[in-house]
């Protein structure tokens, strides 16, 4: 069997001992990182089922609608996983801002502490 031949079924998510995979949130249309979030079969099942990104938060320990509070959701457009079947893609249309913190992204510094994103909104008015 081919690698073009390996595509026609469904992949099976290995989620580890502790049930989560990671998963990176990319901008469907400019390729942008917008955040790094743990995925549970839960989780992964409401975003097939609801075509909006649903996380499991670890600190909270419960299932995360990403925008559920804010409403700055995750339209899903594709789901990708990687060769080892152990970190997960989502292409996403993102409505507002990623970050907690009004940022647009998750990575808006540098590790210098350069500030290199986009403010798009105030945490306080939306939390």
């Amino acid at each position: 069997m081919t690698d073009a031949d390996a595509g026609e079924e469904a992949i099976e998510v290995d989620f580890g001992d502790d049930g989560l995979v990671p998963a990176i949130a990319q901008d469907a249309e400019s390729g942008e990182v917008l955040m790094l979030a743990y995925v549970s079969p839960e989780a992964l099942d409401r975003t097939r089922e609801t075509g909006e990104a649903h996380y499991y938060s670890r600190s909270r320990d419960e299932l995360w609608h990403k925008g559920g509070s804010s409403g700055h959701t995750q339209e899903v457009r594709e789901v990708r996983v990687d060769c080892d079947a152990d970190t997960l893609l989502y292409l996403v249309d993102q409505n507002v801002g990623a970050c907690h913190t009004g940022h647009r992204s998750c990575f808006h510094r540098t590790i210098d502490g350069e500030r290199v994103g986009e403010r798009v909104f105030d945490p306080d008015e939306v939390y």
